[in-house]
């Protein structure tokens, strides 16, 4: 069996070793350039090589496709309201008390842009209030927001989408096993 068809596991140390002393004239010269004459890869590689050896799957060729077509699908272009639980404890761990409650106005802010994939995200007054409630250190450790991406009817907006962030409504049995949740608004 000629040297590149046992790539090796990651964690068996000595082989790996071995692997990386291996030159480039061990490889085939024509490996990731079709040969003259050969209409597809399967004529020109035949059924020795395996699935690691073919140029698909050190270029990505399958995961580039799939990326492709999640970034076509995925186009966040349409008027949509989600409720998310977003924990700040986390996001604030480590930040200097006096800073806790500017610090997780701005972590909403951007958990909003990721969430909603837009730049433009404005915080709600009433969210504002409740993250100050108890002071600029006793910052809530969670807190449940309605973002909802709406259209920009400023005539001179930069973007055509913005985020929202509001304040959601806390059930009386708290926040424990609430995920994210599609709002259905009749307009």
């Amino acid at each position: 069996m000629p040297p590149w068809n046992s790539i090796l596991h990651p964690l068996d140390a000595k082989r790996s070793i071995l692997w990386l002393f291996f030159t480039v004239s061990d490889l085939p010269s024509s490996l990731g350039r079709l040969r003259e004459g050969a209409d597809s890869d399967a004529d020109f590689y035949g059924d020795e090589l395996s699935s690691l050896e073919k140029p698909g799957f050190w270029s990505g060729g399958r995961r580039a496709a799939k990326m492709v077509e999640k970034a076509a699908k995925g186009r966040k272009e349409e008027v949509v309201t989600r409720e998310y639980t977003i924990n700040l404890h986390k996001r604030l761990h480590g930040c200097t008390f006096k800073k806790m409650a500017p610090k997780a106005i701005k972590e909403i802010r951007k958990f909003a842009q990721k969430a909603m994939g837009t730049t433009d995200a404005r915080v709600d007054v009433k969210l504002n209030k409740h993250i100050w409630s108890r002071g600029i250190r006793s910052v809530p450790r969670r807190v449940r927001v309605r973002i909802a991406r709406k259209r920009n009817e400023e005539e001179d907006a930069k973007e055509e989408l913005y985020s929202l962030v509001t304040v959601a409504e806390i059930p009386p049995e708290g926040l424990k096993g609430l995920g994210t949740k599609v709002i259905e608004e009749a307009d």
